[in-house]
């Protein structure tokens, strides 16, 4: 029997299911349990339903240890790491696991079995960063012998305000993984009252060697924007555009692509990667100047995975771009988020946004119907939209609604507007009423479901290429144009193949081919996030010898802000 009641659910279940029940993911375990994913109850099982009930595997948190002191397996502090925000933060996370892993500490599959809890915050929206908070206080409630470490693009905006709360040890004023690196020991060896502030300190883009979560990889190429949108606190907490050197990038991506198939180029501002850079020499020929096309044609030359572009501004996107999207072949993915914002002209004045309504419209247009040409014609397109920002009349509302009408959007991300004190719409007048704003991101929303709706039934009957991702049993394909997949087979998470889409009920399916890891795959097969009790395989395609790593997955729960912006 296990050292507490079975939970309610699993009184239901006869002899030893109950206590397997009780320790199911999907389950509560036995007391109250949060969005943390943290109970609070006296003892703590493994949350592998695979897992059974051994005295190994249960621990009390009264004995949780502090880094430095002698813990149940090993002396190594162990880690847990939330991510709130955009994948530049993902990003920045990742980077944070490397580096303390690399300096000995070890990840931990969720807080209650950690001895520290870093936090990378978001500030995108007010709701992000009240989110972050409740998050700090719930873990120091329900844990108070855990140590607290919290950076990110809030800490730098609102670094007063983390300094004052009492539940807080640590603050990096920041994403340096180095300096969280350092907290880390500082917290095990004292106990102080006042949090310890890691020092400010840029650092370098350290080369990621793989993503622990999932199967797409992000790849970061810059941080930071030029540009002053009156209503965005992430540039002032990122400061200017900074762009890591070409040949970097590359070697990165190359290392990424052998546990992941497909890459993600992400960061604050993708259009200007680049304009800080000296010319890339190149390998033949005269030196060209370094951007965003000239990265993407290295990475197309020398990296054999899907490459897939984050958000980028429309008019941002220059011919030579396009060229590539139209003639990689998939390679690098048909699919463009482009932030809109509104489709008023004087609302993105308010914006202080840099193009028109009729610039934007023009842009989308030119790269939608070249791409759209390639067989077979299969291109995704997003957008963000803000609505109800300060000034936005019904005039302007209907202005951006039949923008929308007419753009071949395939989804939308809509937020209403949120206040940012600091920002310089912060104090512009004439704001729009909570209860109108939020009717106005109703009706957008459903505009972009049906366009969306409407855009899958053109894919149905059509081929794709498509990368598993997800964990164990529950995966689903993701397609080059963004379209999540139905899949009906024997698939992997880190799989790619390319298969004949179906129209299923209003869903998309696609069939796994036989032998998908083998002669039908579009890409070898790489990183897996499989096994028991938090240990995964990650297996190396043949070609790169073949062998097989464990290692701690990492199960963070992952609560990300959906807001503009945080699609970058």
């Amino acid at each position: 029997m296990p050292p507490w009641p079975p939970c309610r659910a699993a009184r239901r279940l006869p002899g030893p299911r109950a206590i397997r029940a009780c320790i199911r993911p999907e389950k509560k375990p036995p007391g109250k349990i949060h969005r943390s994913g943290v109970p609070s109850t006296r003892h703590v099982a493994s949350r592998s339903c695979c897992t059974d009930l051994t005295r190994e595997n249960v621990r009390t948190p009264s004995r949780a240890t502090r880094p430095g002191d002698v813990s149940d397996v090993n002396d190594r502090p162990s880690v847990w790491f939330h991510t709130f925000g955009c994948k530049a933060n993902q990003y920045d996370t990742e980077r944070m696991r490397q580096e303390l892993e690399l300096r000995g500490a070890e990840t931990a599959l969720s807080a209650d079995r950690a001895d520290v809890a870093v936090i990378n915050t978001c500030t995108v929206t007010n709701q992000a960063d009240a989110n972050a908070r409740r998050l700090v206080r719930r873990l120091r409630r329900q844990r108070p012998d855990l140590r607290i470490v919290v950076a990110g693009c809030s800490t730098s905006f609102r670094e007063t305000e983390y300094h004052a709360l009492a539940e807080v040890d640590g603050v990096v004023p920041g994403h340096d993984p180095s300096a969280v690196a350092r907290l880390v020991p500082q917290l095990g060896d004292v106990a102080e009252a006042d949090p310890v502030t890691a020092g400010r300190s840029a650092g370098s883009f350290a080369p990621l060697r793989r993503n622990a979560r999932g199967t797409r990889a992000w790849l970061k190429i810059q941080d930071g924007c030029d540009r002053k949108c009156s209503f965005c606190a992430t540039r002032i907490a990122r400061g200017a555009s900074v762009s890591r050197p070409v040949d970097e990038v590359v070697a990165e991506a190359a290392t990424l692509a052998r546990a992941h198939p497909e890459l993600v180029i992400t960061g604050i501002h993708i259009g200007h990667y680049g304009k800080d850079l000296d010319a890339d020499p190149g390998r033949d020929g005269p030196r060209a100047p370094a951007s965003l096309a000239t990265l993407c044609e290295r990475l197309l030359e020398d990296v054999p995975a899907r490459i897939r572009l984050s958000s980028i501004e429309a008019t941002e996107i220059d011919d030579r771009l396009v060229d590539l999207l139209e003639a990689a072949d998939g390679q690098l993915a048909p699919h463009l988020h482009v932030p809109l914002q509104s489709g008023s002209d004087r609302v993105l004045r308010l914006m202080r946004r840099w193009h028109t309504r009729e610039a934007y419209r023009a842009r989308v247009l030119a790269i939608a119907e070249r791409l759209a040409a390639i067989d077979p014609g299969a291109f995704g397109l997003g957008a963000d939209i803000i609505v109800g920002f300060p000034g936005e009349g019904e005039e302007e509302f209907e202005e951006t609604r039949a923008l929308v009408a007419e753009l071949p959007y395939t989804y939308l991300h809509v937020f209403p507007y949120s206040v940012r004190d600091g920002t310089v719409a912060a104090s512009l007048p004439d704001r729009v009423p909570g209860d109108v704003a939020a009717a106005r991101s109703r009706t957008l929303r459903d505009m972009g479901l049906r366009k969306g709706r409407a855009y899958s039934e053109t894919r149905a009957g059509t081929m794709a290429d498509i990368v598993v991702e997800g964990r164990d049993d529950r995966v689903a394909g993701v397609t080059g144009d963004y379209l999540r997949v139905e899949l009906l087979g024997d698939a992997t998470p880190g799989d790619r193949f390319s298969a004949r889409l179906r129209g299923r009920g209003g869903r998309l399916t696609a069939e796994v081919p036989a032998g998908a890891r083998a002669a039908d795959v579009v890409q070898p097969s790489v990183a897996t996030l499989r096994g028991r009790s938090g240990a995964s395989a990650l297996r190396v395609p043949a070609g790169d010898g073949a062998r097989t790593h464990e290692r701690l997955a990492a199960v963070d729960d992952d609560h990300r802000t959906r807001d503009p912006v945080s699609r970058r």
